[in-house]
């Protein structure tokens, strides 16, 4: 991950720091050396033999827990110790990535669970990983299970990662036992987001790609300050260079916006929460595929709005209209909002999504005047004062805004709050439509609209953290105004 264009060479330096001292331990194996230290000084995680009396303990306390909320008819039992890590926390908290199986003891019926053996079927066996982290505090004599997350196991004549792409695993110079879960998670990512390697080299590229960007995601969510969920996205695959060049907007933050009329603050004070989607101002959320159009999502989200507020219809607008006729801007190679709102004046206004469909790449300008459905008479920029943008927004209608997305890439559900080494606000990169705010148990959050197509997020929708200016979410609001 190349790191460095986001944040800078101190701020690589400073993340990583951040980094060894929270490391909570890898689910790679790296030995059986006891006591191996990841990373850090003292407090850090380490590596523990799988044999150690007090990891057998958590593996228990971890077999017993999973039994009990499995609905399965058979007892499980854990077959293997793949990994395990050790961390002083108040406590001592493990980390345990293990393999489980069937054993031929029903739960309906009293056993002993370790004297259940596994089934010798392959299919009844049903083997599984598991990674557990367990949470003790001897002196309390308290345990609590902390983590549970599983991975059905591929067998051996199954364990290949690209069989819809026709592609073999990528051979990998570690142990089996050490990159199960990973090679499992990317075959799952593979079959779920339809990926096609044509050649062995490719799929072993975006495999290392997926590994380092799982671990950037683990940095993100160890140090997040909200309730949000990183992971595994339709991103995994790429590189933060490839990422940002296919569907972010590097305009944003190299480029003036043209200046616009400052718009009046309402009087009144915001209400407590308010969300467009709940008054008809917002249309679906759609697509702006690997084209760095984010600029004119942003822009016709917010006229749609606009043009329903006054007129009463809410209509979907063409995008692809300004990919192609806005000559103040760069296509997918990026663009600005204040520059949109004046080439939609200077054309007169636009087309529905249906006259003028949205292709994703720049072609010849097809506008066409008699077809406009929806105009504006001007533009205005919105107060940098997260306060004011929530009374503006209430009163007026969605806003276009522009954000740091580095986080985003990784991004699953709940209000998103990254530290700003990873959410630079000087270095925005997309923009993107907000339409509402609230809080959530209270984490007070920025609802908004993304062009990532419904299945990023939660139903194409980021919540980021509301109050502090994170990631440069105030600095680039603004509106097309329709008289």
């Amino acid at each position: 991950m190349q790191l460095r264009s986001q944040l800078g060479f101190w701020g690589c330096c400073l993340v990583f720091l951040v980094y060894c001292t929270f490391q909570t331990g890898s689910v790679l194996s790296r030995g059986d050396a006891p006591n191996q230290r990841l990373f850090g000084g003292p407090g850090a995680a380490v590596l523990v033999p799988s044999s150690d009396p007090a990891v057998l303990k958590a593996a228990q306390f971890a077999e017993d827990r999973y039994n009990l909320g499995y609905n399965g008819v058979y007892l499980r039992r854990i077959s293997k110790i793949l990994s395990a890590t050790k961390q002083v926390v108040s406590g001592v908290k493990f980390t345990l990535v293990v393999e489980l199986g069937n054993t031929f003891c029903k739960k309906s019926k009293p056993f002993h669970l370790e004297t259940c053996d596994f089934h010798t079927d392959q299919d009844t066996l049903k083997k599984e990983v598991c990674l557990f982290e367990i949470w003790e505090v001897p002196w309390e004599d308290k345990v609590k299970l902390l983590k549970q997350k599983c991975h059905l196991s591929a067998s051996k004549e199954s364990n290949r990662l690209g069989e819809q792409a026709n592609s073999s695993p990528p051979p990998m110079n570690q142990p089996q036992n050490s990159s199960s879960l990973l090679m499992m998670m990317f075959k799952d990512f593979v079959s779920t987001y339809s990926r096609e390697y044509h050649s062995q080299e490719e799929a072993e590229k975006r495999f290392h790609i997926f590994a380092e960007n799982l671990e950037t995601a683990r940095k993100i969510q160890d140090l997040d300050q909200g309730s949000a969920e990183y992971g595994v996205t339709q991103f995994s695959d790429l590189t933060e260079e490839e990422f940002r060049t296919l569907y972010l907007n590097p305009l944003l933050s190299r480029s003036e916006p043209r200046p616009m009329r400052q718009a009046a603050v309402p009087r009144d004070p915001p209400p407590a929460e308010w969300d467009w989607r709940d008054h008809g101002a917002v249309t679906p959320v759609k697509d702006q595929g690997m084209c760095g159009s984010c600029w004119a999502f942003s822009v016709t989200g917010n006229i749609e709005g606009q043009w329903y507020l006054k007129k009463g219809t809410l209509l979907s607008l063409s995008e692809q209209e300004l990919v192609d006729c806005d000559h103040l801007d760069q296509a997918c190679g990026g663009g600005l909002p204040s520059n949109a709102y004046e080439a939609i004046e200077n054309l007169g206004g636009l087309e529905t999504e249906t006259d003028y469909n949205y292709t994703g790449h720049k072609q010849s300008c097809g506008f066409t005047r008699n077809k406009v459905e929806a105009y504006i008479n001007s533009s205005v920029e919105i107060s940098k004062d997260e306060r004011d943008i929530a009374a503006w927004l209430a009163k007026n209608g969605p806003v276009s805004v522009a954000l740091n997305a580095f986080a985003m890439q990784f991004y699953r559900k709940g209000v998103s709050h990254p530290l700003k080494i990873f959410c630079n606000p000087w270095m925005i990169d997309h923009a993107v439509l907000l339409v509402g705010y609230g809080e959530r148990k209270g984490i007070p959050f920025w609802a908004i609209k993304n062009s990532w197509g419904e299945n990023y997020g939660e139903k194409g929708y980021y919540y980021l953290y509301r109050g502090s200016g994170l990631c440069g979410i105030n600095k680039m609001c603004s509106s097309a105004i329709v008289n």
